[in-house]
């Protein structure tokens, strides 16, 4: 493996380890030793690659949302002709890999908003930029639904878009405390079975 692979090599590591360890234990329970202990590398090497650990969060948040942008644009670029169906199934699959996982975790960009969003400018911004990502996806395919006639259109999409990422971050909180799915099977049925719809 030359040395630019091994660099790239080692900073996805840090990142996949940093979702893990961030979800797990949030951004103050996580320290940077542990970090390097689960990558195996030295302290100087994370500095040269993130300098300081706000930083390394910031980009940590952004390696997280990557997956399920992915996700999602791969349901609506595949269901060009039934978006609404298309999102419908993303959520199933989110919902199903969340009760695979008994419900532990949660949402790392939820989890983050509520411990450090008010605290540190930097992963503040680097959070917005992730949940408008995803916001801005969501608002795609809700536009193609309204073309295609099945989301209603007195309202717009990028509002639908909001409030289905604002009550998918709710629901998600819920779910930690119920041990179920029920409140992410409700926000979907909801809003995307029912609200939504023409």
């Amino acid at each position: 493996m030359n040395t630019k692979s091994q660099k790239q090599f080692n900073r996805e590591n840090l990142l996949s380890q940093g979702v893990a360890l961030l979800m797990q234990q949030g951004y103050h329970g996580t320290g940077l030793k542990e970090i390097l202990d689960a990558v195996q590398i030295p302290k100087g090497s994370f500095y040269n690659y993130f300098g300081s650990k706000e930083r390394f969060a910031a980009e940590v948040i952004q390696h997280y949302i990557e997956p399920f942008i992915r996700q999602l644009d791969g349901h609506l670029q595949n269901q060009e002709d039934d978006a609404l169906a298309a999102i419908k199934r993303y959520f199933d699959e989110l919902i199903a890999a969340l009760e695979q996982a008994n419900f532990q975790g949660g949402c790392l960009l939820g989890n983050l908003m509520g411990e450090v969003g008010d605290t540190s400018d930097l992963c503040r911004a680097s959070l917005q930029e992730a949940v408008h990502r995803y916001r801005d996806l969501l608002m795609r395919g809700l536009l193609n639904a309204q073309r295609q006639g099945t989301v209603r259109t007195d309202k717009s999409a990028e509002a639908m878009a909001d409030l289905l990422v604002n009550a998918w971050q709710g629901a998600l909180l819920r779910m930690k405390i119920e041990q179920s799915s029920e409140p992410l099977q409700q926000c979907c049925n909801d809003l995307l079975g029912d609200y939504f719809k023409t």
